[in-house]
C-alpha cells in the first residue's frame, strides 16, 4: 500500500485552521494569538529542516553522523528542561542535571532496545535509532522538567516546614522526602495516564504513523507497546535521577536548606 503524498496547498489549508484559532483567541483577548502563530511557524520550519537532515542522514547512515545528531537532540532537550522551570539552580546545574538524567536514562534504554529488542543491522540504523531516541528524549524531557519544576517550587514555598524538621534532628533526606515523592509523581503521571488511555481514548502517534504508512495494525501495535514501555522506563528513571540530584544540590554539607541557590526564570 503506497502512502498518499500531501501537497503544500493541503498543508496550507491545515495552517488556515491554526490562523482561524489565532483570530478567535485574539477576539477573546486570551493573549495567545501571537504565541500560536509563532509556534506554528517554528513547527513548520523545524520539521522541514529535520526532514532534510534525516533525508541526508538516511542516505549516509554512519555512526558518526547519527551520534552527532543524537548529541544535538540531547543538548537541546537539556535546554528545554531549564526553560520549563520557574525556579532553576544557579550556575548551570539545572541544565547539567537534566542533560545527565536524560543521557543516563533515554540513551541507555534506546541502545538496549536497538541492540536487544529490535535488532536492526547495523544497530544504529537511522531509520530506527533516531525516531526511537526522539520519542524517548521528548517524553523523558517532559517528565524531568515537570519533576524538577515541582521540586524546586514546592521546596522554596515550604522552606519553613523543611527548616523546622531539620532543627528537630531530621536529615535532609527525611525532611524533604514528601517533596521529592511529590516531584517524582508529577514527572511520571503524564506517562502513566498516556499508557492507561492508549488504544481506548486515543491512538498513539507511532502506531498511527505506521498504519498510515501501510504497516499491518498488529505489527504497529507491537511496536507501540514496545515504545510505550521504553518511554515509561526512560521517563521514570530519568525523573528519579534528576529529582535526587537536584534535591541534593539544595542542601549544603551541613544539611542546611539553601533556597538562595535557586534563580527565578524570566519566563516560567
Amino acid at each position: 500500500m503506497s502512502v498518499i503524498d500531501l501537497s503544500w496547498w493541503q498543508l496550507s489549508l491545515a495552517a488556515g485552521l491554526v490562523l482561524a484559532l489565532a483570530v478567535c483567541t485574539h477576539i477573546a483577548r486570551l493573549q495567545l494569538s501571537k504565541s500560536l502563530i509563532i509556534a506554528a511557524m517554528r513547527t513548520t520550519i523545524q520539521l522541514t529542516l529535520v526532514g532534510l537532515v534525516l533525508e541526508t542522514l538516511f542516505a549516509v547512515g554512519t555512526l558518526l553522523w547519527v551520534s552527532l545528531l543524537a548529541l544535538a537532540m540531547l543538548l537541546f532537550a537539556g535546554q528545554q528542561v531549564v526553560s520549563r522551570q520557574k525556579y532553576r539552580l544557579r550556575g548551570g546545574w539545572s541544565f547539567a542535571i537534566g542533560t545527565l538524567s536524560m543521557l543516563v536514562s533515554a540513551f541507555s534504554i534506546t541502545i538496549l532496545s536497538l541492540v536487544v529488542l529490535i535488532g536492526p543491522q547495523p544497530w544504529y540504523q537511522p531509520q530506527y535509532s533516531i525516531p526511537l531516541l526522539g520519542m524517548l528524549l521528548g517524553n523523558t524531557m517532559t517528565g524531568v522538567a515537570l519533576g524538577l519544576d515541582r521540586l524546586t517550587e514546592s521546596m522554596r514555598r515550604s522552606r519553613d516546614i523543611i527548616e523546622n524538621r531539620l532543627m528537630l534532628g531530621e536529615t535532609w533526606r527525611q525532611a524533604s522526602i514528601e517533596f521529592r515523592r511529590d516531584a517524582m509523581r508529577a514527572g511520571l503521571m503524564p506517562t502513566i495516564n498516556s499508557m492507561a488511555a492508549a488504544g481506548i481514548v486515543f491512538l498513539p502517534g507511532m502506531m498511527t504513523g505506521q498504519i498510515l504508512a501501510g504497516t499491518s495494525p498488529t505489527v504497529a501495535v507491537k511496536y507501540q507497546i514496545l515504545i510505550m514501555f521504553t518511554i515509561t522506563a526512560g521517563t521514570g528513571f530519568g525523573t528519579f535521577l534528576a529529582v535526587a540530584q537536584c534535591s541534593k544540590q539544595l542542601f549544603d554539607q551541613r544539611e542546611r536548606l539553601c533556597v538562595d541557590r535557586l534563580l527565578e526564570s524570566k519566563s516560567p
